[in-house]
This record gives C-alpha cells, sequence and structure tokens, in this order.
C-alpha cells in the first residue's frame, strides 16, 4: 500500500493523507462472519461515562475473526483480502477445503489464490501459517501470539506489528516484542508467521479534527486549561501544573511514571522490558 497526498485545496487537505487501498481486493463482506455493533459513546452498561473522548463517528459492522486458528491439517485458499472497520490491519477471508469459510488477520504479501494451513506440527513457515511456537524455526517472524495455549491470538495483531522468534529453551520460547522487549512465551502457543499487512497505517495524517469525528473520537481538553476540580493539573496562574506531576484526570501517572503492577505473575516471564 502507498499514502496519497492531497492538493492544498484546504488547510485540512493540506496536512491530511490516506492509504491507497491497491491490496483491497473485494469491498462486500461476508454475511454470515458479519454482525452488528452497538455505539457505546464511552458509557458502561449502568450508563455511566468510564472512558473519556468517546462518541458519534461512522457506524460499523463487526466481523468475526478467527485468532485460534484451530482448524488443523485442512488446506485454505485465500479468496479475498477486505478493509475493517474495527482495525487497523486488514483482513483476508479464507475457504477451506472443507467448505467453511473464516476470517484472519492478512499479513503483508498474502494474496487471493494463496493456499495457507495451520497445523500442530511442523510445516513450512510460509506466510500466512500457523503452527506453535515449537514447531517454527528460531529466527522466524511472527505475529498473531497467544499468551495462553487455546486463548487465541492476544498480541502483535495491529498494522505493521511483528515480533521475532529468537529461541527456545525447555517449555519456553523467547520473544522479542515490537516495543524491544524480550518475553518468554510456552512453546505450546499458537503463532502465524509474516508480519501483518498495511505497514503505512501510521504514517497516515489525518489532516483535520473531523476525520478522528468519523472514528468515533471526541475532543479533548488540555488538563492544565480545566479548574482544579476538574482536573489534578489544573488552576493557577498562567500555564502551571499546580505543583502536581504530569498526569491524568484520574491520577494515572504520563512522561514515564511506572503504572504496571509489581505483582503480575507474568513479570517474571519478562527478560528485558520495552524501550
Amino acid at each position: 500500500m502507498a499514502i496519497r497526498t492531497f492538493k492544498p485545496t484546504s488547510p485540512g487537505r493540506r496536512g491530511g493523507s490516506c492509504i491507497i487501498f491497491d491490496s483491497i481486493t473485494s469491498t462486500t463482506r461476508n454475511k454470515k462472519l458479519s454482525k452488528g455493533k452497538s455505539a457505546t459513546g464511552g458509557r458502561n452498561s449502568t450508563g455511566r461515562r468510564t472512558s473519556n473522548h468517546r462518541g458519534g463517528g461512522h457506524k460499523r459492522t463487526l466481523r468475526t475473526i478467527d485468532f485460534y486458528r484451530n482448524k488443523f491439517d485442512v488446506p485454505a485458499t485465500v479468496a479475498t483480502i477486505e478493509y475493517d472497520p474495527n482495525r487497523s490491519a486488514n483482513i483476508a477471508l479464507l475457504h477451506y477445503h472443507d467448505g467453511e469459510k473464516r476470517y484472519i488477520v492478512a499479513p503483508v504479501g498474502l494474496k487471493p489464490g494463496m493456499k495457507i494451513v495451520a497445523s500442530k506440527t511442523s510445516v513450512d513457515a510460509e506466510i500466512g501459517v500457523a503452527m506453535p511456537l515449537s514447531a517454527m524455526p528460531v529466527g522466524t517472524v511472527v505475529h498473531n501470539i497467544e499468551l495462553t495455549p487455546g486463548n487465541g491470538a492476544q498480541f502483535v495483531r495491529s498494522a505493521g506489528a511483528q515480533a521475532r522468534l529468537m529461541s527456545r529453551e525447555g517449555k519456553y520460547a523467547t520473544i522479542e516484542l515490537p516495543s524491544g522487549e524480550l518475553r518468554k512465551v510456552l512453546v505450546t502457543c499458537m503463532a502465524t508467521v509474516g508480519q501483518v499487512g498495511n505497514t503505512e497505517h501510521s504514517n497516515i495524517k489525518y489532516g483535520k479534527a473531523g476525520r478522528k469525528r468519523w472514528l468515533g473520537v471526541r475532543p479533548s481538553s488540555r488538563g492544565m486549561a480545566m479548574n482544579p476540580v476538574a482536573h489534578p493539573m489544573g488552576g493557577g496562574e498562567g500555564r502551571s501544573k499546580s505543583g502536581a506531576i504530569p498526569q491524568s484526570k484520574t491520577g494515572v501517572l504520563a512522561k514515564g511514571g511506572k503504572t504496571r503492577n509489581k505483582n503480575k505473575p507474568s513479570t517474571q516471564l519478562i527478560i528485558r522490558k520495552r524501550k
């Protein structure tokens, strides 16, 4: 995919850019693998706002994505590459040889007509092939990695993301994540070969506030511009942090403050913290 810029016919056009969807082969979604999605506006089931700056935006339809890849040893043919409004990556529709259809996250280089498979044993490490970390060659670039066997892929799922299988020792494999973190993962966890597609997504410039509103993002005010009753960094004469260290409205630290729970069981599996 390539980035498209516009002629500066307006301030928004001058600073904006978008992706040319040249790899998208179908604009029609599979209805049996889709369902409606209700807008929450950042509210929970009782109507209280639990997430700020959310609301509005374009109506979306959820696509059911197969993050489990548990249809083992049944070959599948890539039918289409499609856009998914619910994630930064594109998705691919698979037609299995037994007649079933499933969506997966589309890696770089996956094209219609290609054949892929998911297996519990070692197979050729080709793009889109899913297998346990124990069956992959060391040094393989992977995505859609499980943290717990059978729970489905939980990380390295966004556009352009990739991890690398660094080594294996005993029941653990060492994975280098996109953040630079080195982490141990059980070798029985599934992963998919390749890098997540739509790699240019991070280079998009929205150009105007309206494009964020289309995505359901509402305006946000700076904490320093608020009154003391509304934000820990509010109040004061001029631009003043009011003596408080940089933090969010609810007191979550910003600019390097540690917020991770030290008592997490998975902390002992981290070899090197993220950069």
